[in-house]
């Protein structure tokens, strides 16, 4: 198959890539340009292993052709540091044991960061629902959830002091 050029804005960076028409945006992401971050965990899209955010909406990089995201900003796990320092929601996954086998935790954080992007304060059953496209197999949700209260607490006590 012919390869054409794309132009793919991710984590704040333009690249320019030959891939073909119908490249997988997880492919290209992982083989292309060596973000390892997003999983290929099901082949069918049904546990969110791949989530990125594609204009600050989650979509499955794994059921996404990279050549339509032209134009539009991906961020993948690798872009949500802050500052070359972990975000809130990935420290709190570290210190409340969210990752456990850390297969699905890329996802689990694109996640949670679209849902605090759009509501900074989720109850709960809210947070459930956002988590509902993810799958885990190892943790049992409970640190999850710990860790996702943990993160918002941290974003207000920084909202706080700022």
């Amino acid at each position: 198959m012919k390869k054409e050029l794309a132009e793919l804005r991710i984590n704040g960076q333009t690249h320019e890539l030959a891939i073909e028409p119908n490249a997988l945006l997880l492919d290209v992401l992982r083989r292309e340009l060596d973000l390892t971050g997003s999983k290929r965990g099901c082949d069918d899209s049904s546990c969110g292993s791949c989530t990125v955010l594609v204009d600050g909406t989650p979509m499955l990089s794994c059921a996404l052709l990279a050549g339509s995201c032209e134009g539009q900003e991906i961020t993948t796990v690798e872009g949500v540091s802050e500052h070359g320092s972990l975000a809130a929601i990935q420290k709190a996954y570290g210190d409340w044991g969210g990752a456990q086998c850390g297969f699905c935790t890329p996802g689990f954080i694109m996640t949670v960061k679209h849902l605090l992007s759009v509501n900074e304060n989720p109850t709960e059953e809210e947070i459930r629902m956002a988590l509902s496209g993810n799958l885990c197999r190892c943790t049992g949700y409970t640190q999850m959830y710990q860790a996702i209260k943990s993160a918002i607490d941290a974003e207000k006590k920084g909202m706080a002091a700022k």
